[in-house]
């Protein structure tokens, strides 16, 4: 009987415009909703947070927290 290899966790150091694998894996995990990202689909991440988004509006949504709109 064969076994399916789990799919690893890559550890990815964000830098701009491209990203460094630093330890091999299959995917990341969005910081915003903890979805997987699968590394041929990561298209948004945060070099100052250094954390990946599954999409623009969880992008906007991390910035908006660490940066608030001032009153």
């Amino acid at each position: 009987m064969t076994s399916i290899p789990t799919p690893r966790r890559a550890v990815i150091h964000y830098d701009t415009p491209e990203y460094d694998i630093v330890e091999p894996g299959e995917f990341v995990s969005c910081a915003v909703t903890g979805q997987p990202i699968a590394l041929e689909a990561l298209v948004y991440w945060s070099v100052e947070a250094q954390e990946a988004y599954i999409g623009a509006e969880e992008a906007v949504q991390a910035w908006l927290k660490r940066h608030p709109p001032k009153k």
